[in-house]
């Protein structure tokens, strides 16, 4: 085995699901039997991080994200996307209302919340002309960002992914989200630097379309992706000896079954002499509250609780001022 890095000169690195819940994955990842209600404690015993894709669709009610908090260890940290009303429906104009209530319900989770991933759609001209009119309505939202806390960024137009638009995030530290996708470079096609802020974010999703033709119950691999993982286990490599905290989810349209994706990402990891992926984890204790699946649900507002980060005390005003 590879001699391992000094784990001080490294970035932390963190790996789940995008989700944790899906179709098949009781009695294929969760143990026959288990209530839904006791998936996430569960989940929890197995990786550290999820990403929460339910919140794509509205902002959760605030007794939701605390159960959330509950059923989780002091130490597993929440992504989540961003509403679609912000970056679908409203496309980030005239949406200061819909996300600060996303923000002040999310920040429930205390120190648990980790990165909120702006997720966009691919853009046709009736959205936005050009790369340059998405960036007049792109640059004043992220002037407003509360910098307290970490956002990722996923665009889909590939051709607006250069050197200027990796600048535009990495002037107010918002990670570019690289992602796997057919119709999307890779890192090592980007002919320019794609760490933007100091963490760098990663979502394994496959081909959604493709894959679906074969199945719609995720309970086990059937696309064999080895050689995708080792690249992606490279470009993590390189992301954390830079010293950026580094997040990986993975989708089951990746290859099929997500736990599985992300336990050979953890054996390819430590088999390259990184700092260890993978412990076992204590069984939380189980807690009564809030909603046990990652499910769409109704929109409610909240209290800010902790922030994850001391707050920025630049001048620039943010949506919560």
């Amino acid at each position: 085995m590879p001699e391992s890095e000094p784990a001080e000169k490294l970035g932390a690195v963190r790996i789940g699901t995008c989700a944790f819940t899906a179709a098949g994955w009781p009695g294929a990842f969760y143990p026959a039997g288990m209530q839904p209600r006791d998936f996430l404690a569960y989940y929890a015993t197995q990786f550290d991080s999820v990403e929460v894709d339910s919140t794509f669709y509205h902002s959760p009610p605030a007794r939701t994200v605390e159960g959330w908090r509950l059923k989780t260890p002091d130490d597993f940290v929440f992504a989540a996307k961003v509403p679609q009303i912000v970056t679908h429906e409203k496309c980030l104009r005239d949406c200061d209302a819909e996300f600060r209530e996303f923000v002040s319900v999310m920040e429930i989770l205390g120190p648990k919340l980790g990165p909120m991933v702006l997720q966009f759609p691919y853009f046709n001209q009736s959205d936005f002309e050009s790369c340059d009119d998405f960036y007049l309505v792109l640059i004043p939202f992220l002037k407003k960002l509360p910098r307290e806390h970490n956002f990722a960024l996923e665009i889909r137009n590939k051709q607006w992914l250069d050197a200027r638009f990796a600048e535009t995030l990495r002037e107010y530290n918002v990670a570019l989200a690289l992602q796997d996708q057919s119709w999307m470079p890779t890192p090592t096609q980007m002919k320019f630097d794609y760490v933007t802020a100091d963490f760098t974010y990663v979502r394994l999703l496959g081909d959604r379309k493709g894959i679906e033709q074969q199945t719609k119950v995720w309970d086990k691999v059937i696309v064999e992706r080895a050689k995708e993982i080792w690249h992606w286990v490279d470009v993590c490599a390189t992301t954390v000896r830079r010293g950026a905290a580094t997040y990986v989810y993975v989708n089951n349209h990746f290859a099929g079954h997500a736990p599985t994706t992300v336990r050979e990402f953890q054996r390819l990891w430590n088999a390259k002499g990184m700092p260890e992926l993978g412990r076992p984890r204590p069984l939380p204790p189980l807690a009564d509250a809030g909603a046990g699946t990652d499910a769409p649900a109704k929109p409610s507002r909240a209290k800010a609780a902790r922030a994850v980060r001391a707050p920025d005390t630049s001048k620039e005003p943010t949506l919560f001022d």
